[in-house]
């Protein structure tokens, strides 16, 4: 009996541990640079300081995809950090600041907690980012993991994608095994690994498959009356499923789940399944698409807008077009001069900061539901 309960306690400080292992915070070395406008040094320290905040953050998680590939304006990102986030980084310290011209560059030593970092970079998620990760097996493969990293179908569903303005993220994995790893989690209802892709890449919806090849007839063999096949066919195979992170409940959902399959013709069978892939391709982008649609149109929220500077008609019907104009807004109501409602599917950051890009606008406050801009003719 002593010996049952021994190995109880053992477990639970086991179990006690591991669970305080996981909430220790992470002490992270990051830098983070910032454009000094107008010899305004205290405003670039600041944005650096977030900037190697966010870098402290990313590390934490393990990210791919950087945020600073979508934000300009990183002051923004600190208000997102402390309003959704809770905090993320608990504390910090300056280690260096060096300026070089117009350039101010922030070395700070950040303590993280990582659960509530990966909040913070799922807050910063896209509902129009897309991961897609679908290994395909070598048509020739003599072991059973040989995988294709990048292939046909892959990079023309990428195209597919990216021209109806989606930010696609190629996930071939660097080591095959994963290939194997993620189908099996994904089939079996395993959101855990799922999941970690979506933090890695900045990403709301992933697509998850694998690419199958079969030598349906090959060059040369009999198919009767004394003829024999003059070219490979080759039926290609793709079994995959298109999940997305519910952003209302937080849960995985699966949007779609398919088998697909295209055939090919061709003198050697690598050419055959190159066909059989583009071949699929056509047959699989419209569904995907479809369903991505779906999604964003599934997340619209209403952000208002206060535009300063708005004095007459004229002007705000420029401005009501620059917003009809901005990527991913669906819909633009006018309340009243210089004030709109817009209907958004993003986090509303990203639409203040292609607002800014725009250069005819400067932000001067920002809540996750409302924005107010100074407009710039």
């Amino acid at each position: 009996m002593r010996r049952y309960v021994f190995a109880f306690l053992l477990l639970f400080a086991g179990i006690f541990f591991a669970a305080e292992g996981n909430c220790q915070q992470k002490c992270l070395n990051a830098e983070g640079e910032a454009v000094i406008n107008n010899n305004d040094v205290p405003s670039a320290r600041l944005e650096a300081i977030a900037r190697a905040k966010w870098a402290a953050i990313e590390q934490a998680v393990g990210v791919d995809v950087k945020a600073g590939s979508f934000v300009s304006n990183f002051a923004v990102v600190e208000d997102v950090m402390k309003t959704k986030a809770g905090g993320s980084v608990k504390s910090f310290k300056v280690l260096s600041q060096d300026k070089k011209q117009d350039t101010l560059t922030v070395r700070i030593n950040a303590c993280v907690e990582p659960n509530q970092a990966k909040e913070a970079v799922s807050d910063l998620s896209l509902n129009s980012g897309i991961a897609v990760f679908i290994p395909a097996r070598k048509p020739k493969a003599d072991r059973a993991d040989e995988f294709d990293e990048t292939n046909i179908l892959s990079e023309k569903l990428i195209g597919k994608l990216t021209e109806q303005n989606f930010k696609v993220i190629d996930a071939a994995p660097a080591n095959p095994g994963d290939a194997d790893a993620i189908e099996k989690a994904a089939k079996g209802g395993s959101t855990m690994v799922v999941r970690s892709m979506l933090y890695r890449y900045l990403s709301n919806v992933v697509i998850v498959g694998k690419i199958e090849y079969t030598i349906s007839t090959k060059k040369g063999e009999d198919i009767g009356y004394g003829l024999s096949m003059p070219f490979n066919n080759v039926t290609v195979r793709l079994t995959y499923r298109m999940l997305a992170k519910n952003t209302k409940t937080g849960n995985m959902e699966i949007l779609t789940a398919d088998a697909v399959s295209g055939r090919g013709l061709a003198n050697n069978v690598e050419d055959a399944a190159a066909k059989g892939m583009e071949d699929l391709v056509e047959k699989l982008s419209p569904k995907v698409l479809d369903n991505a649609f779906k999604f964003i149109k599934g997340n619209v929220k209403r952000v208002r807008i206060k535009v300063n500077g708005v004095k007459n008609m004229d002007t705000n019907i420029e401005v009501k077009g620059f917003l009809q104009n901005t990527v991913w807004v669906t819909d633009v109501e006018e309340q009243q001069m210089g004030e709109f409602t817009v209907g958004y599917p993003e986090n509303a950051l990203y639409l203040a900061n292609s607002l800014k890009q725009k250069g005819n606008f400067d932000l001067v406050n920002f809540t996750p539901y409302s924005l107010v801009l100074d407009y710039k003719r």
